[in-house]
């Protein structure tokens, strides 16, 4: 069985195993997973002013000068009044002055970016936190906060492998493993399409997840597809429908999972059960379910959903449709339901399949001649001329059981227009037309031996009436025996002397020929 035909509908695998995961951009899910740390510096600008009005570090020598403070309370101001445009351009325009210390201007880039961020610059606020990070002013653990910002941001503007490879540099140096850290993070690798490295940290990010929700299976099942990992795949599909029954979507994954595993009869079997069931609705399911049916030699199962379905509308009754069902009932041997509906079908369709199959059927249900005709056209199309003859050969074979046998009291002329007759006659033309080159050349000429020695037969023998011909002929050719020895002529059967002239023009050999 091939798999495109019972899956013509599937053009990606991963359809039906993370939709959830197509790419997009990764920025909002920046926003409410950054959103702590990306704040984490802000308490210099209010905590550590001083009652004199002078900024203090926390660590010692890490001062603020008494201008700077000044300017940070102005920024805090204008924050606090929802002004944060203005509280950019001050930094702006305080940031190159060549007096800031390393802390200060490491501070000022840090709340540059911040404020670029909700000013919805998030491409500047990356610069700026890049920035505060090489002026130097920095402690170490602020100096990982802020490369853990820039790898948030950088895959938030789409620079999803070198934010990935940041955010695990920060990770597995000894940052904390958030939830929302871990999840960023494999959301990166799965845009940048690097499955590979997406798959560890996402099995983490599942291990660590209570309650474990849709989105954690999701997100495995969708690994594991584009890996291939097709037994971890089938053990977390398995444990998803368990959960979510309901869902069709994960069936789906199941069946095409089977069938890729070449277990396409598990397959037929789960999709029939879903039909029973009630979760198949879609014609496309329809029709493959029928597939199925017909793809394991159950054509009279596959013909019986196809009509109902039809009946129901669920599957729409079209040209394309109509054929198939009648050449399934013709596969079924339902020739008398198969053969109105390819002769609707048929008509005005140069389909060679389709007319072949109406001829086939009409030619089971004995309408020889209609047949015949069916046929022919069907040859003229590319139908194998082989294979029709003998058909129709058939057919008119077929009938000659049924049919009155000639009477022995017939005349020459009664029998040559008996229906018998005319029967055998176009059988035998049938079987003479086959080619001689055809696979069923060597049947046509068993049939035609067949048909001359059953008019032979008849010709010798007589079944009902009052000639008995085969009786009489067998005491004809005694007497002529008898007569060698006792030298003349006797018949001991009164009733056969009438039978001597046709038995003497049969068999006798006139002297001289």
């Amino acid at each position: 069985m091939k798999n495109n035909i019972l899956y013509d509908g599937v053009k990606n695998k991963g359809d039906f195993m993370g939709r959830q995961l197509r790419k997009k951009p990764l920025r909002q899910n920046v926003l409410s997973i950054f959103g702590l740390s990306i704040f984490a510096f802000a308490a210099i600008g209010a905590s550590s002013l001083s009652p004199s009005g002078a900024v203090f570090a926390q660590e010692e020598g890490r001062q603020f000068s008494a201008k700077i403070g000044e300017i940070l309370n102005e920024i805090e101001i204008k924050t606090h009044n929802g002004d944060t445009e203005a509280a950019l351009k001050t930094l702006e325009s305080v940031i190159d002055n060549p007096s800031l210390t390393a802390i200060e201007r490491s501070t000022i880039f840090q709340m540059l970016g911040k404020y670029s961020y909700e000013l919805d610059r998030p491409g500047e606020a990356q610069h700026y936190f890049e920035k505060a990070l090489a002026a130097g002013g920095l402690l170490p653990k602020e100096a990982e906060n802020i490369r853990l910002v820039i790898a948030q941001l950088m895959i938030g503007n789409g620079q999803y492998r070198e934010g990935a490879e940041r955010l695990e540099a920060y990770l597995n140096s000894g940052g904390e493993k958030k939830a929302s850290d871990v999840e960023l993070l494999v959301n990166a690798w799965v845009q940048a399409e690097d499955y590979s490295r997406a798959l560890p940290w996402a099995e983490k990010w599942f291990d660590a997840a209570n309650p474990k929700e849709r989105r954690h299976y999701d997100l495995l099942n969708f690994l594991f597809n584009n890996l291939g990992m097709q037994g971890r795949q089938a053990d977390i599909v398995k444990e998803m429908i368990n959960r979510w029954p309901e869902d069709k979507t994960l069936w789906d994954a199941w069946v095409y999972m089977l069938v890729s595993g070449g277990r396409e009869r598990e397959a037929f079997e789960i999709t029939k059960m879903l039909y029973l069931g009630g979760g198949l609705t879609k014609e496309i399911d329809l029709l493959k379910l029928v597939q199925y049916f017909d793809v394991y030699d159950m054509p009279f199962q596959a013909a019986e959903l196809l009509e109902r379905e039809m009946a129901t509308e669920r599957i729409q009754t079209t040209a394309e449709t109509q054929k198939r069902l009648g050449l399934l009932f013709s596969r079924a041997r339902e020739y008398e339901r198969a053969a109105p509906i390819l002769e609707l079908a048929a008509r005005g369709s140069m389909n060679v399949d389709l007319g072949g199959g109406l001829a086939v059927a009409l030619s089971k249900v004995g309408s020889c001649e209609i047949s015949e005709q069916a046929f022919k056209n069907a040859i003229t199309r590319g139908y194998d001329a082989g294979k029709a003859y003998i058909l129709i050969g058939n057919c008119y074979s077929n009938q000659v059981p049924s049919l009155d046998r000639l009477s022995c009291n017939m005349t020459e002329a009664e029998r040559a227009v008996a229906p018998i007759t005319k029967a055998r006659q176009a059988a035998s033309a049938a079987f003479k037309s086959v080619p001689f080159g055809s696979s069923e050349a060597e049947d046509a000429r068993k049939w035609i031996k067949f048909i001359e020695d059953e008019v032979e037969a008849d010709e010798r023998r007589c079944d009902f009436g009052h000639r008995p011909i085969h009786h009489c002929f067998t005491k004809i050719k005694q007497a002529y025996d008898a007569a060698i020895f006792t030298g003349e002529f006797e018949l001991d059967d009164d009733s056969c002397p009438t039978y001597k002239p046709e038995y003497d023009a049969k068999y006798r050999v006139k002297p001289g020929e």
